[in-house]
């Protein structure tokens, strides 16, 4: 076999937008279809967000307006504008911008000139409007390339900046916004910039207590221990309490930037508050039973940050400033005065949390003897782990394709099997349960130890111990889409809640939607997912199609489950409103409460026989 020819006209040189479009995942992470929350739809909103806000910061506009109908978004602050010759530059030169300027931004999110330019590159309709002392300038853009260059004209609206996208279709394929991270996002803006004012969809948002407001509003007054400590300071701002949950919950950030995976300021406040308390009561409390159960916020600003990546989810800097103290001696230094002398000025706060470390340092020791034992079962079943089909790659490496990672989590040997013959060995990772799992509403962690189904699949996924050496980025339960499959779907949502409701908070946890019907001819198969889908395709095909119901998994071959699994996974994000888990899980998993009973009552319905229906629509179709 003759060697490929390496020569002069092997090098290639891309320009700026073909290289974003060819290599879109350097610049936003991964693509999705807007179903994660850091997906790449809402990355490109936070980037032209992150301007606005970089604006305010400045004391330049305290509103910014955002409008988001189906694949249009709407961007307006009230900034400074971009300056009317520099428009087209500041949106599709690489490396331009105003951020170079220290002294013009001196802690930005957005350092590196690359954020509006990708969003620019990766949409199909790209408009730039900048109003500036009289006068504005608009651009338009598809794809990167100037389509439309309006001439400067003068006007009366405010100064500022807008700007309009629609996320390419050929790129985020099948995509769409879920309102609810949205709001997320628009929340997390305004906690982290009190005085700040956003508009979404003409709802307003606004924080007049920053952190403080942050854990109050996720967190009601019957879930905590104690009142919320809060606590601000020269570019560092702490709010933090314990809840009644399991696990370590921490909301942290830079420079108004949420750092989802945490990173130097993060580990610098885990390890700050165990060594402040331990010396507030002068006692060597073990580290995790100080941090069990905590909830805390944590925001700090800094120069020249610099994160893991370009989507900025985790800080790397160790110092505050390139010639400044560290991170974590910051951090630390901080919380040793301030939060010591809250606690020597609130005893009541005090005994409260002492009390909490007693309690995780009891419920450690009580479980301590079966958690040893279950963890050396874990440690040889892993071995050779029936229920487990692994995959390659893992999520907390470095892994190009960490992102992808997935744990279909099945009932079933036969649904089990299909997927596993279909998946991706290289990111896509099986469990598969014995059939329904135990309802552990109400039960303590010990049933974790004790219950070797659970226990396997938390080693699975390596959560023991938190979601630092978590495996897989995307939980996915994949049950049938019957009243059996429903139930052993509540089961794990129950069991994910009670012990790990931080894995479903940080966006991990999935449900698999599976075609429901498939619709095909001679020349062409459809699989539909709904009842609308499958009438829209029986309209399509015409004629008298071969119309298949699917009962379970186990009855789809794998090689269309392959289909259902790849690039065109359909997946419902589990997303935990502000209703409190306990009430939450009380209502659906609880005993047959009275409100459950009417519910049922309210919304119950008779459906005809499905077979009969399917082929009388189909029968009307064909006569019309």
């Amino acid at each position: 076999m003759a060697e490929p020819i390496y020569n002069e006209d092997s090098i290639k040189s891309l320009d700026w937008q073909e290289h974003i479009r060819r290599r879109p995942g350097m610049y936003i992470g991964k693509l999705g279809d807007g179903s994660a929350q850091d997906d790449g739809i809402y990355v490109l909103l936070k980037e032209i967000l992150d301007n606005s806000i970089d604006e305010f910061m400045m004391g330049a506009g305290k509103t910014i307006d955002i409008s988001l109908h189906e694949h249009k978004v709407i961007v307006r602050d009230y900034g400074r504008g971009i300056p009317l010759g520099k428009v087209i530059d500041c949106v599709s030169k690489m490396n331009t911008g105003g951020k170079y300027d220290s002294n013009a931004f001196q802690k930005s999110v957005g350092m590196n000139g690359v954020g509006t330019k990708a969003v620019n590159a990766l949409s199909s309709i790209f408009v730039v409007q900048s109003y500036r002392d009289g006068k504005t300038k608009k651009v338009e853009f598809s794809k990167g390339l100037v389509t439309l260059e309006h001439p400067e004209i003068e006007t009366t609206q405010r100064n500022g900046t807008s700007i309009t996208f629609h996320p390419d279709e050929t790129i985020f394929r099948n995509y769409h916004y879920i309102a609810d991270f949205v709001e997320s996002m628009i929340w997390n803006y305004v906690f982290l910039n009190t005085g700040l004012t956003i508009n979404f969809n003409n709802q307003k948002y606004f924080s007049e207590r920053g952190l403080y407001d942050l854990l109050s509003r996720q967190n009601k007054p019957e879930e905590i221990r104690y009142p919320i400590i809060h606590l601000k300071g020269h570019d560092i701002e702490v709010a933090m309490t314990h809840g009644q949950q399991y696990g370590e919950d921490y909301h942290s950030f830079v420079n108004g930037q949420y750092t989802t995976q945490g990173g130097t300021h993060q580990a610098a406040f885990r390890e700050a508050v165990v060594k402040t308390i331990r010396e507030y009561y002068n006692k060597d409390y073990d580290a995790s039973d100080i941090r069990a159960s905590i909830i805390a916020a944590v925001a700090i600003r800094v120069q020249e940050p610099v994160f893991e990546s370009q989507t900025k989810t985790k800080l790397g800097s160790e110092r505050i400033a390139p010639e400044g103290q560290t991170v974590r001696t910051f951090v630390n230094d901080f919380l040793k005065k301030e939060l010591d002398d809250y606690l020597h000025k609130h005893k009541e706060v005090a005994d409260a949390i002492e009390a909490r470390i007693k309690q995780s340092e009891r419920e450690r020791k009580d479980i301590a003897g079966i958690k040893k034992l279950a963890n050396d079962r874990a440690k040889k079943a892993s071995l050779h782990n029936k229920k487990l089909r692994d995959c390659k790659a893992h999520f907390n490496t470095s892994h190009e394709r960490r992102y992808e990672t997935t744990l279909f989590i099945t009932e079933g040997d036969s649904a089990s099997g299909s997927i596993t013959k279909s998946r991706d060995v290289e990111t896509q990772a099986v469990f598969s349960l014995k059939g329904k799992p135990l309802n552990c509403y109400e039960l303590t962690k010990k049933v974790v130890y004790e219950n070797e189904e659970f226990n396997l699949l938390q080693h699975a996924l390596n959560i023991e111990d938190g979601l630092e050496g978590l495996h897989y980025n995307n939980i996915v339960i994949a049950t049938d889409a019957d009243v059996d499959g429903m139930h052993i779907r509540l089961l794990m949502m129950t069991f994910f809640l009670q012990f790990f409701p931080d894995l479903v908070k940080a966006g991990h946890v999935y449900i698999l939607q599976t075609p429901l019907f498939r619709v095909r001819n001679k020349k062409e198969t459809i699989y539909c997912y709904s009842d609308e889908e499958r009438r829209n395709a029986i309209s399509k095909l015409g004629g008298k199609p071969e119309i298949t119901r699917f009962k379970g998994l186990g009855e789809i071959s794998p090689d269309e489950f392959g289909l259902f699994i790849g690039k065109d996974i359909r997946l419902d994000p589990v997303i935990l409103k502000e209703q409190t888990i306990k009430s939450l899980l009380e209502y659906y998993m609880g005993k047959n409460t009275p409100d459950r009973q009417q519910h049922i009552i309210r919304n119950l319905r008779i459906e005809k026989d499905e077979v009969e229906q399917v082929e009388k629509e189909a029968e009307d179709l064909d006569v019309a």
